[in-house]
């Protein structure tokens, strides 16, 4: 049995590479991929917080609430 990992799960400053990203919200997907957060891209996560953590893609820092961090599969 494959077991599945989300970002809220993730070790802190280890690079993963997001293998699925489980919205139906076509809005919030479209804005994600705008920010670089697709399949097949790596995600690091800098440090969980209540109610989310922070993630670097591409360079860049993002605050990602808990629901979304549990949406992407990595």
């Amino acid at each position: 049995m494959v077991r599945t990992m989300t970002l809220k799960n993730a070790v802190e400053g280890k690079e993963y590479i997001i293998k699925q990203i489980n919205i139906d919200d076509q809005e919030l997907n479209a804005f994600l991929f705008s920010l670089g957060c697709y399949s097949g891209e790596t995600i690091t996560v800098i440090a969980h917080r209540k109610g989310g953590c922070t993630v670097s893609i591409k360079d860049a820092r993002y605050n990602i609430d808990t629901q979304l961090a549990e949406a992407i599969i990595i």
